[in-house]
């Protein structure tokens, strides 16, 4: 395979850099309307297992997440003690445990999409919803790419 011009690699570095930017954007507008002590992370990992099914196991999630699992059992302690998932035995596997949302973390999960809606209807005056909608087919092609050249 050929040397990649720099030309060719200026337009990555700057869509990539322009993709961190408006991750710490979001996050820090996201967790501003998160309570007190509720980070993204802990909201991530709700999200996650609505997207992917609750019951993983947290050596799955945290694979998915590419964090510690000693990181993600403590996300999924506090998670734990608000009653938003319940830790349950692995059927398949009595040594490990599987995670499990409550209708709590599901009512929660839905609450906090809906406290930042607003935030969101801001941006319609100068971003329309086509637009982000367009933008979607792409990004989701290119997390797809990302994630099976992770492992």
């Amino acid at each position: 395979m050929p040397e990649p011009r720099p030309d060719e690699i200026q337009p990555f570095f700057e869509f990539f850099n322009e993709i961190g930017i408006l991750e710490q954007l979001s996050r820090a507008q996201f967790e501003a309307r998160l309570p007190d002590g509720v980070l993204v992370s802990h909201f991530a990992v709700l999200n996650h297992l609505i997207r992917v099914a609750d019951g993983r196991t947290p050596v799955q999630i945290a694979r998915a997440f590419q964090t510690p699992k000693n990181t993600l059992t403590h996300t999924l302690s506090q998670l734990e003690v608000r009653g938003w998932i319940n830790m349950r035995p692995n059927p398949d596997d009595k040594r490990s445990k599987q995670v499990w949302l409550t209708q709590q973390g599901r009512e929660f999960r839905d609450a906090a999409i809906a406290d930042v809606a607003a935030d969101f209807h801001m941006l319609v005056p100068e971003i329309s919803s086509e637009e982000v909608a367009a933008a979607l087919p792409f990004l989701r092609k290119l997390r797809q790419v990302l994630d099976a050249r992770r492992d």
